[in-house]
């Protein structure tokens, strides 16, 4: 179960992180708790695996080279190919869709060659062929959500 803190801090703090020195001290001076509490809050969000990262999102294509991959897996081998994908330090994140096409992710490289070098890898790794979908055009989808409070309290007290 998720403590009031945990979940204020994935509300407020998933688009705007402070870009400060001292982000973490930041954070807990405006929550009014101190610093250890918010970095034990994260390691424990972490542990959970409620969140992976914590860090920038690139518009695609702006620095370096992107690109949105899809595979057709057989489902006894989804996991053990996924498991494998994300070992590649360029995998941003790869998911499972009901389809044909059931594991997908996105591939981040410094440049277009290494992109390709790093999907080539993957292929021959896997034993499975990609479906290489560059990006044509730009769309912006606010991924951000709204956790309940269980007290329904928008905010931490004030206590």
């Amino acid at each position: 179960m998720l403590k009031s803190l945990h979940k204020q801090l994935l509300n407020d703090y998933q688009q705007d992180f402070p870009l400060t020195p001292t982000p973490y001290r930041d954070i807990a001076d405006s929550l009014g708790v101190d610093e250890e509490e918010v970095l034990s809050a994260m390691r424990d969000l972490s542990d959970q695996r409620l969140i992976n990262r914590i860090g920038p999102i690139i518009r695609p294509n702006r620095i370096g080279s992107s690109m949105l991959v899809a595979m057709a897996v057989p489902g006894q081998r989804l996991q053990q190919v996924a498991d494998l994908i994300s070992r590649f330090p360029e995998v941003n994140h790869n998911y499972e869709r009901e389809n044909r096409f059931n594991l997908w992710f996105v591939l981040i490289a410094n440049d277009e060659g290494h992109l390709l070098r790093t999907l080539d890898k993957i292929e021959q790794q896997s034993g499975y062929p990609t479906m290489r979908l560059p990006l044509l055009a730009d769309y912006f989808i606010n991924l951000g959500f709204e956790l309940e409070l269980d007290d329904g309290c928008d905010r931490l007290p004030l206590d």
